[in-house]
């Protein structure tokens, strides 16, 4: 009973946390400690260490013994460079899918995409955002190649706030569901070829979104720390 309880706070904590880096309120680089934390939401340092381990692992800030945890900076230009990775990747797994379709498998991604249906919701929350990534995660597991899947997985760990800025707006999710069934589709009518272009104009345009996001974010909180010191 004590450790769901523990398990329920830190989750708590972890939610609390990734809240407030994709609002800015703890800005790229902000240097956070267990103590100060523990202090914040009066428990101990065990749950809000189980927390802070957690944001590690998804990428949202890094670690360092000793000297406290500090929230990821968004550099947008390296961001650029491991899009272009995800990118070779991702169209790399569908080449590799082209030769041998797994297609009960792609079919019912398909449909759990299916813009009829609407899934995951037409809003950008956090259960659609998940499943986004793991659409594109699940897509990359079905060529068979689990080296490219963990690098995959490693270069998502390093663009996630900037993805799940991605979504403006119901349109951008509407399109998401759009975008994915159709790039679904090309595969099952054994058109890698055009399931590849669908999935590189995919990428980049939720790039571009997230990119704009982020910087209308960051200008925002300049303002307002400014005012502040004014």
């Amino acid at each position: 009973m004590a450790s769901d309880s523990r398990t329920w706070v830190a989750e708590r904590i972890y939610t609390s946390l990734r809240q407030d880096i994709m609002n800015f309120d703890l800005y790229p680089g902000t240097r956070v400690t267990e103590t100060e934390l523990a202090q914040r939401f009066g428990v101990s340092r065990t749950p809000i260490r189980e927390a802070l381990q957690r944001l590690s692992v998804e990428g949202y800030l890094t670690i360092r013994p000793k000297h406290g945890c500090y929230i990821r900076k968004l550099d947008v230009f390296e961001l650029s460079e491991y899009y272009d990775v995800r990118v070779g990747l991702e169209l790399e797994a569908i080449e590799l899918l082209g030769k041998r379709i797994p297609y009960r498998a792609v079919a019912a991604l398909a449909e759990d995409w299916n813009p009829k249906y609407l899934k995951y919701g037409d809003l950008g929350t956090d259960e659609l955002k998940d499943a986004e990534e793991m659409f594109h995660v699940r897509l990359a597991e079905l060529c068979g190649n689990p080296v490219l899947v963990r690098y995959l997985k490693d270069v998502n760990n390093h663009i996630r706030i900037l993805r799940r800025l991605g979504f403006p707006d119901r349109d951008s999710v509407i399109s998401t569901y759009e975008e994915h069934y159709e790039i679904c589709q090309r595969i099952l009518a054994d058109d890698p070829d055009t399931a590849r272009d669908l999935l590189r104009t995919h990428i980049h345009v939720s790039q571009a979104k997230g990119r704009e996001v982020t910087l209308a974010q960051m200008e925002m909180h300049r303002r307002r720390a400014g005012n502040r010191r004014a």
